[in-house]
């Protein structure tokens, strides 16, 4: 008589299963055409099959984010080459030892753009205490780039409280590693800057954008597009340090100019302090404030 069986049990042969029983069995992955072909990097490789290696970097971080429960995301853009004021100041230090002026006035940039980190850190501290206090479905995530100065900025803002963070790294011809303040198990990296995008937004709630330099510039806009054009449901745009980015961009230009309409500036906030930053995401989206 045959046993009973377990109706959850898979049908379907697991893949993974079969390559496992496949070296255990003392077998070879040679490049053949004998080879599975979801098992052969140079096949995946291929020009041909680009679309597939895009679908599975659209895949992966998807299900992964959905497993862990992380559904809505504060993404920080920023530059990656702010320094923690406390590195900052040692190196100002170290310049004014040396005595050499040009190293003197990068230092003391260095040092002044160090508040940016503070800040960054601070934000993402603010959202991630009282997030760990909500429901599990209004829970929000800190999201970054996952690489150096305001991404790990943020990244650690979460990481002092106890709170898992997204990171959404990059495969750069000059390796860019993930900061030590990841959450390992939602710290992906992306082949495909396209995909890396979309990931961004995907389960963007707002965007917090921090000086920075080309990167930051393109995320940026590229969101702002997106809402502009109502590619994407509006959400909050801030643009921390205001002094910044009035003196970067001459937003009033391009009204003036009429290639924007005055009320696309709605899209943008300006903001100079990370608990003002906070209240403005709350008061967005209805959320109760502390007492």
């Amino acid at each position: 008589m045959e046993t009973t069986q377990d109706i959850t049990e898979r049908r379907i042969a697991d893949a993974w299963a079969e390559l496992q029983n496949h070296a255990v069995a003392g077998g070879t992955l040679k490049r053949d055409a004998y080879r599975l072909a979801f098992a052969d990097p140079e096949f995946l490789l291929r020009r041909e099959t680009r679309g597939i290696r895009l679908q599975l970097e659209m895949l992966k971080p998807d299900l992964m984010q959905s497993e862990a429960g992380v559904e809505n995301t504060i993404v920080v853009f920023g530059s990656a080459r702010m320094l923690p004021p406390d590195v900052a100041q040692r190196a100002f230090a170290a310049a004014q030892a040396e005595g050499e002026p040009e190293a003197i006035r990068r230092a003391e940039r260095d040092l002044r753009n160090a508040q940016w980190y503070a800040q960054a850190r601070e934000f993402a501290r603010l959202v991630a205490t009282d997030s760990l206090a909500c429901p599990a479905e209004q829970r929000l995530y800190i999201c970054t780039g996952g690489g150096p100065g305001i991404m790990e900025a943020a990244t650690r803002g979460a990481h002092d409280v106890g709170a898992p963070s997204v990171a959404l790294n990059i495969s750069l011809p000059h390796e860019q590693h993930a900061n030590p303040y990841v959450t390992p198990e939602l710290s992906f990296k992306f082949h495909y800057f396209a995909l890396r995008k979309m990931h961004f937004m995907m389960r963007a709630k707002a965007l917090v954008t921090f000086p920075g330099g080309f990167g930051t510039l393109d995320e940026l806009f590229e969101v702002v597009t997106l809402v502009q054009t109502k590619k994407a449901k509006p959400v909050p745009i801030l643009l921390f340090g205001s002094a910044y980015w009035k003196r970067l961009i001459n937003f009033d230009l391009l009204v003036e100019e009429g290639v924007i309409s005055p009320e696309d500036l709605d899209l943008l906030h300006f903001v100079d302090d990370p608990l003002t930053a906070w209240n403005l995401i709350r008061d967005f989206y209805g959320l109760a404030r502390p007492v």
